[in-house]
């Protein structure tokens, strides 16, 4: 059963293979990240200061907007899920219908890990040959985290963040946040487009567009909270908002009432399974329509 699964997944991977889809996703997560990093680097190189090598994806990606825009990578790299391939009938032949959909659902995890991944990687070798490997904030986190130069250049260094965490815990938490968050937005393409064509492309903004919404700038434009009264909806969004759990600084660090890092883990965890479960079982009476190679 298990063999039949990694077979499944496996199959989907060989079809990255000159796949201009897949080299396009990697491509535009490449230049995403260096976009939203830049302003690290170019800081630390003008004003010749230290970076940790691990600090532009720290700052860039602890950021629910830069979250928010990776993730849609999300929607290009599973348009087209659940792959109906040429080796498809072969599969429902040999195999069961919830082993080829098991099947599809590892390969979805192993794809989500390897972006996130990817784009790890990628900050790390835009940081330079300069950074330095030790687990201790430099003197850019700093200036940018202990003054208003930060926010002037729209770099979400926070003070909380440097005082309560290392380097590589911060950044071990980030990842695994921006997993998760990814992982329940994979979750949510498939099983819609169970039901319909292109239904994943649509929940899958429509769960975006949610998670943006859920900011409590964007909530005071439109709800008109009182200032003093967002610290209210904050909270209370930080619960309810997928976005928010994948945003470190989002979290209880002790002193208010914002989720903890545990809580937004099994947030994703219980999530995500939610739709795979229901894509398996979706997958038991799923009417498969082959016309050649085509859906």
């Amino acid at each position: 059963m298990c063999k039949q699964i990694w077979q499944i997944s496996a199959a989907n991977f060989r079809r990255w293979r000159r796949n201009s889809q897949i080299i396009l996703v990697f491509l535009l997560a490449f230049v995403v990240s260096f976009l939203l990093s830049n302003k690290v680097i170019i800081f630390a190189a003008e004003h010749e200061t230290e970076l940790e090598f691990l600090e532009p994806f720290i700052w860039t990606f602890g950021d629910a907007d830069s979250i928010l825009i990776m993730s849609l990578l999300l929607l290009l790299l599973f348009a087209d899920m659940p792959n109906l391939g040429n080796e498809i009938p072969l599969f429902l032949v040999r195999t069961s219908r919830i082993r080829w959909m098991l099947g599809q659902i590892v390969y979805m995890v192993l794809a989500t890990l390897s972006l996130v991944t990817f784009i790890l990687i990628s900050t790390c070798v835009l940081a330079g040959n300069k950074a330095y490997l030790a687990n201790l904030w430099s003197t850019t986190a700093a200036t940018l985290g202990y003054s208003n130069i930060g926010e002037a250049i729209e770099v979400p260094s926070f003070v909380k963040v440097m005082e309560l965490s290392f380097p590589y815990g911060c950044a071990l938490h980030i990842f695994g946040l921006m997993l998760g968050y990814s992982l329940m937005l994979a979750s949510i393409i498939l099983f819609l487009n169970l039901f319909r064509s292109k239904g994943g492309m649509i929940g899958g903004v429509v769960f975006s567009c949610f998670g943006f919404i859920m900011n409590q700038d964007v909530l005071m434009q439109l709800l008109h909270i009182p200032r003093e009264s967002i610290w209210k909806a904050n909270i209370l969004f930080g619960w309810i908002s997928p976005l928010n759990h994948a945003t470190y600084y989002m979290h209880n660090f002790g002193y208010d009432n914002l989720p903890r890092l545990w809580q937004s883990y099994v947030f994703f965890f219980v999530g995500s399974a939610i739709f795979f479960g229901l894509a398996v079982l979706k997958s038991r009476r799923y009417g498969f329509d082959f016309t050649g190679t085509q859906r």
